[in-house]
């Protein structure tokens, strides 16, 4: 999805050439899908993690492009900030060990990255949003020198007519001052780093797990926040959710980063349709493959980040599939946590899949939408209305009903059962101890008041490879 490009200026024939090429895609797609042309391969899992390079201060270090260059590894890639860079796993499957090579895979990158990041005195570290980032750490010269995001910076402010960013960001503390700020550019983005989940299913089954995926969103959320501070001020518990939103918002309060209005019927395809209907093109980059590439389409719907996105990839004989993309995760605080993350979120989805046409009915998009952000402004003491509940509970007690459902998803995909147990025990004891990766960064800063140590703290747990529950403050 990060993809470069060959300019990093555009015209307005490009965009008329690009709009009638992305046309021509999307009904293309359309029919390919109604045709049964689609693959049919799947389940079969995959993952991108965003990574942080800091420097011995624990400030961000703007190398990435003398560290890829050393590193020189295809799977480990540029991020929109010169301070962050982004690991990417192989396919692989849930049958068997298939999650737990993906966590060997995993921990063998991060490893490479924080030895090959030591030649510029720097390491890395996971974590949703560093606590210990600046205001002028976001600015046009940290950017990654490449013509995507010189166009991406450029287009985006343009739609906008130039008028600056108002961000505006409360707290989850009643009464507590919001967090303002103005923009020029997008950077705030880079404020954000995220572990991306990818699940790819034939396409009759992709609609019930794509809703699922977004029913899943709130609690899996409220699990994982990691990211309660923004240029020193604790805000929400998942405060990336606020700041990757309002960083690519238009003056009408409209963003490209979106939960979502609706469910998604039975054409899997109907998402493209509404990127095409709804989002002006912010990149008309054309290059020379072939339109059964749907370079167009892949591309415009690069530029629309859905907390939950489809994707349109290729089988390995070339045959176009379908993909979804769980974005809602921040990335950290361990290796283990994320995989005990992708675990739950992997068999409680698989589990619900077949429950769904029930559960949207009880579960309106709106209320989803309202769970979402819930547990994005408090953790695990979200109040959340699931199906089946009469009024709103804590979003630990939801999660604590996904469990058994995970571990049957699991099973029925043929996990061996002592990963089930290991990676859901994780989340179990998560849920004992209340500690996720925002509260622990809270408990911490409450107990020392101090941002730098609290970084150093947790680097230094992280490089243990304990769970997040089982850290030293």
């Amino acid at each position: 999805m990060g993809q470069d490009i060959a300019a990093d200026g555009f015209a307005a024939e490009d965009f008329q050439r690009f709009s009638a090429r992305l046309a021509e895609e999307t009904a293309a797609f359309a029919q390919l899908a109604a045709e049964g042309g689609l693959s049919r391969a799947g389940p079969h899992i995959g993952l991108e993690l965003e990574v942080w390079l800091i420097d011995h201060s624990h400030f961000p270090a703007p190398h990435n492009q003398s560290f890829l260059e050393r590193l020189n590894d295809p799977e480990v890639v540029a991020e929109l900030s010169q301070f962050s860079v982004e690991i990417n796993a192989p396919v692989e499957t849930l049958a068997g060990e298939g999650l737990k090579r993906m966590h060997a895979h995993l921990s063998e990158k991060v490893r490479c990255c924080a030895t090959n990041a030591h030649e510029d005195v720097d390491t890395v570290i996971t974590i949703g949003t560093l606590p210990t980032l600046r205001k002028e750490d976001l600015s046009l010269a940290s950017m990654t020198p490449y013509n995507r995001y010189l166009a991406l910076n450029r287009e985006a402010m343009r739609q906008r007519d130039n008028a600056p960013l108002q961000v505006d960001i409360d707290t989850a503390i009643p009464g507590a001052p919001h967090f303002t700020a103005a923009y020029e550019d997008v950077m705030l983005e880079a404020a954000t780093t995220s572990l991306q989940l990818h699940l790819q299913l034939p396409p009759d089954e992709f609609a019930r797990h794509y809703n699922g995926a977004l029913q899943l969103s709130a609690p899996l959320l409220a699990v994982s926040a990691n990211s309660p501070f923004l240029f020193g001020k604790a805000l929400w518990h998942e405060t990336r959710i606020a700041a990757f939103e309002q960083s690519l918002q238009h003056p009408d309060g409209s963003s490209r980063v979106i939960f979502g209005s609706h469910y998604l019927g039975d054409d899997p395809a109907e998402l493209f349709a509404e990127n095409l209907r709804e989002y002006p093109v912010l990149l008309p980059s054309l290059d020379d493959r072939p339109a059964s590439r749907f370079p167009a389409l892949r591309l415009h719907n690069g530029t629309i980040w859905r907390w939950v996105r489809p994707l349109v990839g290729f089988d390995d004989d070339g045959t176009p599939h379908l993909r979804i993309e769980q974005r809602v995760l921040p990335a950290g605080p361990s290796n283990l946590d994320m995989m005990a993350n992708a675990a739950l979120f992997y068999g409680a989805l698989h589990a619900l899949a077949d429950r769904i046409g029930e559960r949207k009915a009880a579960l309106p998009i709106e209320t989803a939408r309202a769970n979402f952000y819930a547990a994005a402004r408090n953790g695990l003491g979200a109040e959340l209305l699931w199906p089946g509940d009469s009024a709103p509970r804590a979003a630990s007690s939801v999660v604590e009903d996904l469990l058994p459902l995970a571990a049957e998803g699991l099973a029925a995909q043929g996990m061996a059962e002592d990963l089930v147990d290991h990676y859901l025990s994780v989340i179990a004891m998560r849920l004992a101890t209340g500690r996720t990766g925002a509260a622990w960064q809270l408990e911490h800063y409450a107990r020392h008041q101090d941002l730098f140590a609290l970084t150093a703290a947790y680097v230094e747990n992280q490089r243990t490879g304990l769970p997040v529950h089982e850290w030293r403050l």
